[in-house]
């Protein structure tokens, strides 16, 4: 008995001998990294971050930074839900990776054959675009994120249907081209082959498997005690609050919200195989397949800065590259208020999580360099010096291009001539896009967006740029957004507006002027017959407010008010009638503004 006793101490003692040694490894492996993140997180006026570590099937660092509530200072807990926009990429595409494991789909087959609602706009990428083409960015479409960020749809439908209106810039599989689109077609086509939303899909395949109680896929989230709100940083040092921004469009290509602590869940699956807790929770072969190259983002060699990043390819939801000597799967999110960075490096079993509460944020790619270099061991570089002085260097270019531009624009002749700021409102429509509302409030042009509202500065000639109007503080004046060009028809009219959306042409919104709402009595002053040589043409009255002219050998046109006694064509583009009124306020006649030229036309009396 006495033997056994000395031996089950004798093991005891071997085993807190060695949960102290490793607990002092990693207490070395981490030594004064806590003082580096807060310097981080100062140096870029970040509110908040958030970071977990793994290690094979173990969180051996969990710990959070700054404040989830600037304003109040509630500081970030490792439980804290932030947005972790396209890093829910690899949930949607693991989601058809079990599904075809099920026998219910395959990544080789033409997707429209399980979605023949996504309609491409030619009929080779209709009859050859495959779910590994989506999933890898290779289908030639460019991003036209802008068609679902500023023009939020209805439904994710509609925002399917626009596809066939955007247009490919490359060949399918010749060029790797980000594209939100292909991964919420991807969410779309597991709810149609499993009869489930993509939520509840995502929730019971990975949320409940995994433990990620904090975990959700909507706006709905955040109404949690020890949630996070978003930040940006404006004029270079204010930290400001911006609203959540509701993407459930898009949602299977970015709007997961989750906690360090639950992603670390993710990432110990990920890391062995696809098994968490001994369960299966991701095919083993869709995790290698995944995580291996499926088309190279892009050329060249390695850098003489950093000879050992290299490589940049995509999986399946997944970026792939060698850092620094070792194989890394990465992605990273962005929407607004929050960046994040998911990265786990299978050939050392080590993961690391990087949520943050800032728009457009480099904390998470800097942190997960600096501990990728700790827990790899490798030669230490100065990731934050460097990249503020690159951030200064490019301020001072910005600045230097942003004066030579006012320059040049200041030598054009004419160039500060406007016009009247009405001929600019209106309607305005892309098939691709969407639509948008010009208005004039005082003395100032702005353009209404389904989120937000957009200040139009005049540049030069019928140029303009956009400036945000926030809700609380007014227009910013610090940044412009995109340029705007009004363009115009032979008569001078405005008829549409373009701008460069990061596609292959600047995109055309069609204009379609604002109806005047008219009281019939003043309506009914234009009623007559009007005599074009020796063809009358009559107006008159339908209802009480639709005003008709009717062409002898034509079809009935309806006129629609867009100005002080001038009338638009109803779906007739570059056609005008403009009455013609004397000094008594009488109508004497009209003029037919037309394409080919003007003709009048007198009141019969």
């Amino acid at each position: 008995m006495k033997k056994v006793s000395l031996y089950l101490s004798l093991m005891l003692a071997s085993l807190c001998a060695g949960a102290q040694s490793t607990d002092k490894q990693q207490q070395q492996r981490f030594a004064g990294i806590d003082k580096i993140v807060d310097k981080v997180l100062q140096d870029w006026h970040a509110a908040g971050v958030a970071i977990a570590v793994v290690e094979k099937d173990k969180i051996i660092y969990s710990k959070g930074f700054g404040y989830r509530d600037y304003e109040k200072k509630l500081p970030v807990t490792p439980n804290t839900v932030f947005a972790i926009g396209s890093c829910t990429k690899a949930f949607t595409s693991g989601l058809l990776g079990i599904l075809r494991q099920e026998g219910k789909l395959d990544f080789e087959t033409p997707v429209r054959q399980y979605l023949p609602e996504l309609v491409f706009n030619n009929d080779d990428l209709n009859a050859h675009v495959t779910l590994r083409d989506m999933m890898s960015h290779r289908t030639g479409l460019s991003r036209y994120d802008l068609s679902w960020y500023f023009f939020r749809p209805s439904s994710r439908d509609s925002l399917l249907y626009r596809i066939r209106y955007m247009v490919p810039n490359e060949p399918l599989r010749y060029k790797w081209q980000y594209n939100n689109l292909m991964f919420m077609a991807q969410g779309i086509v597991a709810e149609k082959l499993t009869g489930k939303s993509w939520e509840e899909n995502i929730k019971t395949r990975f949320f409940d498997s995994l433990g990620m109680h904090h975990s959700s896929t909507s706006l709905e989230g955040f109404k949690v005690e020890d949630a996070a709100l978003g930040y940006e940083v404006v004029k270079d040092s204010v930290i400001r609050k911006t609203p959540y921004k509701n993407i459930t469009a898009i949602g299977p290509a970015g709007s997961i919200n989750s906690s360090v602590n639950d992603m670390a869940q993710w990432v110990i699956a990920w890391i062995n195989g696809g098994k968490f807790n001994g369960k299966q929770v991701l095919p083993a072969a869709y995790v290698t397949e995944a995580s291996s190259t499926q088309m190279p983002i892009g050329g060249g060699r390695p850098g003489k800065e950093m000879p050992d990043i290299y490589g940049g390819s995509y999986g399946l939801g997944w970026m792939l590259s060698t850092y620094r000597g070792h194989y890394q799967v990465e992605h990273g999110g962005n929407i607004d208020g929050f960046s994040a960075s998911t990265c786990f490096y299978p050939s050392d079993s080590i993961g690391i999580i990087i949520l943050s509460n800032q728009s457009g944020s480099p904390v998470p790619n800097l942190l997960r360099n600096i501990f990728s270099d700790r827990l790899l061991g490798v030669k230490y570089y100065a990731w934050n010096d460097t990249a503020m002085k690159k951030l200064n260097e490019m301020k001072a270019k910005a600045k230097d291009d942003k004066e030579k531009d006012t320059a040049a624009v200041a030598k054009i002749k004419g160039a500060d001539v406007i016009r009247n700021l009405s001929d600019y409102t209106g309607n305005y429509a892309s098939n691709a896009f969407g639509k948008f509302e010009v208005i004039l409030q005082n003395d100032s042009l702005f353009v209404l967006l389904p989120d937000s509202k957009e200040y139009l500065k005049h540049v030069c000639y019928d140029v303009f740029q956009t400036y945000t109007v926030n809700k609380e503080t007014g227009i910013d004046s610090t940044e412009g957004g995109t340029k705007v060009k009004f363009n115009t028809d032979i008569n001078g009219d405005i008829t549409s507006a373009e701008a460069d959306l990061n596609v292959k042409d600047p995109v055309i919104f069609s204009r379609t002027a604002k109806p005047i709402p008219l009281a019939k009595a003043t309506l009914q002053k234009y009623i007559g017959v009007y005599l074009f040589g020796g063809m009358e043409a009559t107006v008159h009255l339908k209802g009480d407010d639709q005003l008709m002219l009717d062409v002898p050998g034509q079809t009935d046109y309806t006129l629609v008010p867009v100005e002080k006694d001038k009338f638009n064509l109803k779906d007739v583009k570059g056609f005008t009638i403009e009455f013609n009124i004397n000094e008594k306020g009488e109508v004497t006649g009209l003029t037919s503004v037309q394409p080919n030229g003007r003709f009048k036309a007198d009141k019969k009396k």
